[in-house]
């Protein structure tokens, strides 16, 4: 059996766990805490490093509109980032915002979010989604800022130290290029998008990886300028097969963020449970059904 959390909390904190603060205060939250309105319980939780992915479901309502993009991701792991790296009515940026996961989360959790999205169908998507799916009494649908256009060039005219959190899911480069079992079986029978766009400024149609990743690095670099001193930026990413080479996106990514001052801080494994399984490789070789992402928690450590 395996005591770390427990030790971990035990060192210390027994009672702050147990009451939520070490003074007392009625909603559990350390005066202290300037990241998040989390209790110490909350806050412990969220820190265990493997998740399982909680999705709506491929058949719910609310899933129709986030069906149509080629890689979405779960507004309600999106949510869990947000509710930890932000307080309520902070500015939360997504660059590649998609079909809008990050705005939806933003709008339930109270917070004003900022994305950017090339592809000018996804963003009104978007706007649909936020209308239709959004409906809780106490959400900020009105707050959320969705911009069409290359973050390139949108990020550049962010103010400087305005934002609190960046959280984003980019392209994995080429490989919805690809059609395999998962894109014959699950798109393209069902007559949906296969690929981001055909738009030569989307960075899933850039052909050399080098370049992709300097690409890539470069936007989510230039994000630092408006994120404040200290503050983090998550990245949802997943590794991935090229012909017979295995690519560790994740740690290439990171390692090339370095030199924009963005700090690895952690990485956290997102368990994708209900995905498909697909005879990848069958009877020849092996090729792993890859059903995990990982969400790369950085720290902006600019002055």
């Amino acid at each position: 059996m395996n005591n770390d959390i427990d030790t971990n909390v035990s060192n210390g904190t027994d009672n702050e766990l147990e009451n939520g603060n070490r003074d007392g205060n009625n909603n559990g939250i350390d005066p202290r805490n300037t990241l998040n309105d989390l209790s110490s319980k909350e806050w412990v939780a969220e820190t265990v490093s493997v998740w399982i992915q909680k999705g709506l479901g491929a058949n719910h309502e609310d899933a129709k509109i986030e069906r149509q993009h080629p890689a979405p991701f779960s507004f309600t792991d999106v949510s869990r980032l947000i509710r930890f790296f932000t307080k309520s009515g902070q500015t939360v940026l997504d660059p590649f915002v998609g079909v809008g996961s990050t705005l939806k989360a933003c709008a339930i959790e109270n917070r004003q979010g900022i994305g950017f999205e090339l592809n000018p169908r996804y963003v009104e998507l978007t706007k649909q989604r936020l209308e239709k799916e959004v409906r809780t009494l106490f959400s900020t649908t009105n707050s959320q800022d969705i911009q069409t256009g290359d973050a390139r060039l949108l990020v550049k005219n962010l103010e400087e130290n305005s934002v609190d959190f960046v959280v984003t899911s980019p392209p994995y480069w080429n490989i919805l290029h690809k059609q395999d079992h998962k894109a014959k079986q699950e798109r393209i029978a069902n007559n949906l998008d296969t690929q981001y766009s055909d738009d030569e400024l989307d960075l899933g149609n850039i052909q050399e990886y080098d370049k992709f990743l300097e690409e890539l690095s470069a936007i989510l670099g230039d994000c630092s300028r408006p994120l404040k001193p200290k503050k983090y930026m998550a990245i949802i990413v997943s590794d991935f097969r090229d012909k017979s080479k295995y690519v560790m996106f994740h740690a290439d990514l990171a390692r090339s963020l370095q030199m924009y001052g963005l700090e690895l801080k952690g990485i956290s494994i997102l368990y994708q449970r209900h995905k498909r399984i697909f005879p990848y490789g069958y009877p020849f070789a092996y090729v792993p059904n890859i059903h995990h992402q990982y969400i790369l928690i950085l720290q902006n450590i600019k002055k």
